[in-house]
C-alpha cells in the first residue's frame, strides 16, 4: 500500500489512518527534518557520498541498508496535511468492491478525457518547463507502462534532440541520417516546414497543396527544392547526398501532417510521397558517371518506350506449409528477394507459400528515356537509360514525350553484362521520383496572367492576321503564299465525331512542291522550332513502320510489343516529311489512313490495333527532273498519286523565276541577314545594319509571344459555323470543280470543301473568335483558288485569275493589288528594253503614272497618293516624279 500511494496520487482524499506515504516520496506535514533524515546532512556526513548521488541521479533507491527505517512510526508525520483533506462525517469509509468501482469510472473519465495510462496528456496536467531530474524518471516510467502494455517501439522522447544537425560526428550523411536521433530531428524540422511556410503574401504554401491533393485523391505531395534549401539548409544539403532514407523520412513526416489535417484520408492513400521539384542541376545523360550512384540527379529525354503496368511485390507474408504459420512481413527492395529462412514457429526450412491476401503489392513500370535529338553532338548515337516508375508515377508518360525526370540513380548487378566483360560489371538505372513534361510546361496552365493579358490585347490588333502571316519564318523572303499556309496549319480547324461515329479531321495538310533553292526544308525546320510536338522526318530515312508503328520483341519478357512511329509520336503536334517524292511507293501508302482518318491500323504478330495520330502533316517534295515545268499541270509534274494529292488541303508551288527587281531586293536581304546573325557581330562595331524589307510593311509579332499566341487559341478558342454563308461556299465548289474537269490540273473532291471549312475555323481562331465570319470564309475560298490556280498551266493560269478575280482580291489592300500592276508594267518595259537596244546594264526602269492609273481605274482604284506614300512603294526603291508624270525604280 506504501508502494502504491507513493507510485500514484490518487484523485480523491483516502480516510484518515490509512496507511502513510514514503517520506521521501508521500505528502508530509510541513515541519523540520529530524537530524538523521536531513539528507543533506547524511551526505556531507558519509563517506559514501559519491556513490549516493550517482544513484540518485538514477532515481529514488526504496530498497537499502535502512530500509526499515523508512516504516518506524513517527507521530509527527503519521497525519496528512490540513489543506486539501475532506473531514466531513457523513462519508463513510468506502469498501473495497466500492472503491474498485470508483478507480473505474475515474479511468473511463480519464479516457474520455485524453488522459493515457494514469496521465493527462503533454501540457494538461504539467507544464512542459518541468525541471530535468523529473523527467528521467517520468521517461522510464513510461517506458515500462509501454512494455507493460505490450507496446514496441522506442518512445521519442527517449532520443535527445539535436539542435546542431549539421555536425555528423565524423560519420558519412548516408549513416548520420540513419540514426535514430538525427533521424528525429529530420522529421520534426520537415513537419515544421511544411507546416509553417509561408510565402510572400503570408498564404500558407504547402497546407493549400495539401488540400489541393486530397481533393484530387492523389497522393504525391511536391516539394520545391530551392524553397527547402533557403528554409532548411541542412536537409537541401543531406538529400541529394542520401536520397533513399532522406525521402523515406520526408514520407512519413508528410503523411503525418496530412493526416493530421485530413484523419481519414489513409482509407485513400495508404503512402504520401514527396516529390522533389526543380532540383538546380540538370545532369545529361552521357554525363553520368559512377560519381552520381547512388545520388538524386536531375536529367532530361525523349521516351521511346514502355513497358505495361506490373505488380511489384512491396510487403510480403508467407505461410509455412507444414503449420501454416504466418511469416512477416518481409519488405522488399528493387536489387534483391528477401526470403524467410526458417520458420519461427516449427523451425522447418520450408517450403513457404506466398500469402497472396495478406502480401501488398505496388504499380511497377519501366521506360526508355534518349536524349533529345537536338542534343546529341554530331556524329554520335543518342545514348539511353532506363528508370523505374513506381506508384503513382506510372502512366505519367508516353512513346514520344519529351520529360525532365528526377530520380536515384541505382546500380544493380547484371550477369549478362559479367558474360560479355568478362568482370564484375553494373548495370544502372534511374529510379523516377518526379516526372515534368517539356510540353506542359508550355501549357495553357503554365501562362501567365501577363502573358494572357498581352495575347488578348494582340488579337484586338485589326491587322493580327496580317501580322502573323508576316511573323512565319520572318528569315526568309517574300513567299507569302506558303507563310499563311503554315500559318492556318499551325492554328487548324475543329475536329468532329457526330456521335462517336463519323470522325472529321481538323488538322490542315500542306504540301510545298517547287523548285530548288527556294527555301522549302527551311520552312519545314522553322515550323520543327515553333510548332507544338513537331517531328521531322525524311522521305529517304523513312519506312513504312518508322513513319506508323513497328512490332518487336522485348528482350526481357519475350512478348511482341508495339513501338510508335514518327505519326504517332506526333499526335496532337505536326508531322514535317521532307523529300517526299523520295519515298517509296510502299511506304508513302501506309501514310494514306492516317492522313484523313488520323488512325493508324495494325495487324501483325497477334497484335490487332489502332493507334491515333491526330497530327497535321507538312510534306515538301521536288517535281520530276528538279524543276517545275510550268507548260505541264501540277500532276504532271509531281510523282504523286492522285488518292494522296486529294489528301492535302493546301498545295503551294513554289517557282523560281527570273525578275530583277526582286533578285536584287532577295539578294540584299541574304547579305543583310548574314551581316546581322554572324556569331562575332555584336552590334558595337558600328556597322550600319540595314533591317531587311518587307513586302507587307506589316511589323512581325516576337516570335516566344507567338507560340504562347498558338497555344491558347488551339486550348480556349473553337469557332463554331452558325453564321457562315453557304452559298458562297456551295458556288464556289461548283466552279471549282468544273474548272478542273476542264483542264485536269488537280481533282478537285468534297474533300475540298472540307479543306475550306477547316480553313475558315483557322483563320477565325487566329482572331480568337468564337464564330466563323465572312472575313474567315473569304479568306478560305482565297487560299483555296491561290493554291488551284497555281498548280495550272501557265496559258491557263491568267484566263482563271480573271474568272476568279473577286475571290481573289480579298483583304488585299489597294497597295497590294497596285504594287502587283505596277511590278507587271516594270517588267514589260524591261522587256521591251532588252529586246529593242540589246541593253541589260540599266540602273533605272521609268514607267509612265498614266499607265499605272489606267490598269488602277480597271479594277476601281482612282486615288494614287496613298500608295505612293507607303511603306511598300519606298521598300521596294521605287520613286515618284510628280513633274514628269513618271515612276522610277532604282535597279
Amino acid at each position: 500500500m506504501a508502494d502504491q500511494s507513493s507510485e500514484r496520487s490518487e484523485p480523491f482524499s483516502p480516510p484518515v489512518g490509512s496507511p502513510r506515504t514514503s517520506p521521501s516520496r508521500g505528502t508530509s506535514p510541513t515541519r523540520d527534518l529530524p537530524p538523521f533524515e536531513d539528507e543533506s546532512e547524511g551526505l556531507l556526513g558519509n563517506e559514501d557520498a559519491p556513490v549516493l548521488e550517482e544513484e540518485e541521479e538514477d532515481g529514488e533507491e526504496l530498497f537499502g541498508d535502512r530500509m526499515e527505517t523508512d516504516y518506524r512510526p513517527i507521530p509527527e508525520l503519521d497525519v496528512y496535511d490540513r489543506e486539501g483533506l475532506d473531514d466531513n462525517e457523513e462519508y463513510s469509509e468506502l469498501s473495497f468492491g466500492e472503491r474498485a468501482e470508483v478507480e473505474r469510472e475515474l479511468r473511463k473519465r480519464d479516457r474520455e478525457e485524453g488522459r493515457i495510462s494514469g496521465r493527462m496528456r503533454r501540457g494538461l496536467l504539467y507544464d512542459e518547463s518541468d525541471e530535468e531530474d523529473e523527467a528521467v524518471p517520468r521517461r522510464r516510467r513510461r517506458l515500462a507502462e509501454k512494455a507493460a502494455e505490450g507496446l514496441e517501439g522506442e518512445d521519442e522522447e527517449m532520443i535527445e534532440s539535436i539542435e546542431n544537425l549539421e555536425d555528423m560526428k565524423g560519420h558519412s550523411v548516408r549513416e548520420w541520417v540513419s540514426m535514430a536521433a538525427p533521424r528525429l530531428e529530420i522529421y520534426n524540422r520537415f513537419k515544421n516546414f511544411l507546416r509553417s511556410y509561408c510565402d510572400e503574401t503570408g498564404k500558407n504554401v504547402y497546407r493549400e497543396k495539401i488540400r489541393k491533393m486530397c481533393e484530387n485523391n492523389k497522393e504525391s505531395l511536391v516539394i520545391d527544392y530551392n524553397i527547402l534549401a533557403n528554409e532548411e539548409q541542412v536537409l537541401a544539403y543531406f538529400l541529394p547526398e542520401a536520397p533513399a532514407e532522406m525521402l523515406k523520412i520526408l514520407d512519413e513526416a508528410a503523411k503525418e501532417v496530412v493526416l493530421s489535417m485530413f484523419p481519414k484520408y489513409d482509407h485513400i492513400a495508404k503512402e504520401i510521397h514527396v516529390r522533389i521539384a526543380e532540383l538546380p542541376l540538370v545532369e545529361e545523360l552521357r554525363s553520368l558517371r559512377q560519381l552520381h550512384l547512388n545520388q538524386l540527379i536531375r536529367t532530361s529525354g525523349v521516351v521511346t518506350s514502355t513497358t505495361g503496368i506490373l505488380p511489384q511485390l512491396s510487403m510480403i507474408k508467407y505461410d509455412c506449409q507444414k503449420c501454416s504459420f504466418v511469416l512477416g512481413p518481409f519488405y522488399q527492395t528493387q536489387n534483391q528477394e528477401v526470403k524467410p529462412g526458417s520458420c519461427p514457429e516449427c523451425q522447418s526450412n520450408g517450403p513457404f507459400e506466398i500469402n497472396m491476401e495478406q502480401t501488398v503489392y505496388q504499380n511497377y513500370q519501366r521506360i526508355t528515356i534518349q536524349e533529345s535529338p537536338g542534343k546529341v553532338a554530331a556524329g554520335r548515337l543518342p545514348r539511353s537509360k532506363d528508370a523505374i516508375l513506381l506508384a503513382d508515377l506510372v502512366d505519367s508518360c508516353k512513346p514520344g514525350d519529351e520529360i525532365e525526370l528526377t530520380g536515384i540513380y541505382h546500380n544493380n548487378y547484371d550477369g549478362s553484362l559479367n558474360m560479355a566483360n568478362g568482370f564484375p560489371v553494373f548495370a544502372t538505372v534511374i529510379q523516377a521520383n518526379y516526372i515534368t513534361k517539356k510540353d506542359d510546361k508550355l501549357a495553357v496552365s503554365s501562362l501567365t496572367d501577363d502573358d494572357v493579358k498581352a495575347i488578348v490585347a494582340l488579337s484586338k490588333d485589326e491587322r493580327i492576321g496580317e501580322k502573323i502571316f508576316a511573323s512565319m519564318a520572318p528569315s526568309i523572303y517574300g513567299h507569302d503564299d506558303i507563310k499563311r499556309a503554315l500559318a492556318l496549319a499551325l492554328f487548324g480547324g475543329e475536329a468532329k465525331n457526330p456521335g462517336q461515329k463519323h470522325k472529321v479531321r481538323g488538322d490542315i495538310n500542306v504540301l510545298l512542291c517547287g523548285d530548288p533553292g527556294t527555301a522549302k526544308s527551311q520552312f519545314l525546320k522553322y515550323v520543327e522550332k515553333t510548332a507544338h510536338r513537331p517531328v521531322f522526318t525524311t522521305g529517304q530515312g523513312a519506312s513504312a513502320v518508322g513513319l506508323t508503328a513497328y512490332v518487336q520483341r522485348n528482350p526481357v519478357s519475350r512478348e511482341w510489343t508495339l513501338e510508335a512511329g514518327a505519326l504517332v509520336l506526333a499526335d496532337r503536334g505536326v508531322c514535317l516529311i521532307d523529300e517526299f517524292d523520295k519515298m517509296n511507293d510502299a511506304d508513302r501508302t501506309s501514310i494514306h489512313e492516317a492522313m484523313e482518318q488520323q488512325t493508324i491500323s495494325i495487324s501483325k504478330a497477334g497484335i490487332v490495333t489502332s493507334l491515333q495520330a491526330r497530327c497535321s502533316i507538312l510534306a515538301a517534295a521536288n517535281p520530276i527532273g528538279g524543276r517545275y515545268d510550268p507548260s505541264l499541270t501540277f500532276a504532271e509534274n509531281v510523282d504523286l498519286p492522285e488518292p494522296i494529292l486529294s489528301r492535302f488541303d493546301i498545295l503551294c508551288v513554289v517557282r523560281d523565276t527570273v525578275d530583277p527587281v526582286q533578285d536584287e531586293l532577295l539578294a540584299r536581304f541574304v547579305v543583310n541577314s548574314h551581316i546581322r546573325h554572324h556569331p562575332s557581330n555584336s552590334g558595337e562595331d558600328g556597322v550600319q545594319q540595314e533591317m531587311p524589307p518587307t513586302t507587307s510593311g506589316v511589323e512581325p509579332v516576337p516570335q516566344d509571344l507567338l507560340k504562347k499566341y498558338v497555344i491558347y487559341s488551339k486550348e480556349k478558342v473553337h469557332p463554331k459555323l452558325h453564321n457562315m454563308d453557304q452559298d458562297k461556299v456551295a458556288r464556289m465548289y461548283s466552279d471549282l470543280r468544273r474548272e478542273s474537269m476542264a483542264t485536269g490540273s488537280v481533282p478537285i473532291t468534297v474533300r475540298h470543301i472540307e479543306s475550306m471549312i477547316r480553313m475558315a475555323e483557322a483563320h477565325a481562331r487566329m482572331h480568337l473568335r468564337d464564330y466563323v465570319n465572312e472575313d474567315d470564309v473569304n479568306m478560305a475560298i482565297r487560299v483555296m483558288l491561290e493554291s488551284f490556280i497555281d498548280t495550272q498551266k501557265y496559258s491557263v493560269m491568267r484566263s482563271m485569275r480573271k474568272n476568279f478575280a473577286r475571290y481573289l482580291a480579298f483583304r488585299r489592300d489597294n497597295n497590294e493589288l497596285l504594287f502587283f500592276i505596277l511590278r507587271q508594267l516594270v517588267q514589260e518595259q524591261l522587256s521591251f528594253h532588252r529586246n529593242r537596244y540589246g541593253n541589260t546594264d540599266q540602273d533605272f526602269v521609268e514607267v509612265s503614272e498614266k499607265d499605272l492609273q489606267d490598269k488602277a481605274r480597271q479594277i476601281g482604284i482612282h486615288n494614287l497618293s496613298a500608295f505612293y506614300e507607303s511603306d511598300v512603294f519606298k521598300t521596294n526603291r521605287f520613286t515618284h516624279d510628280g513633274k514628269r508624270k513618271l515612276i522610277i525604280q532604282t535597279l
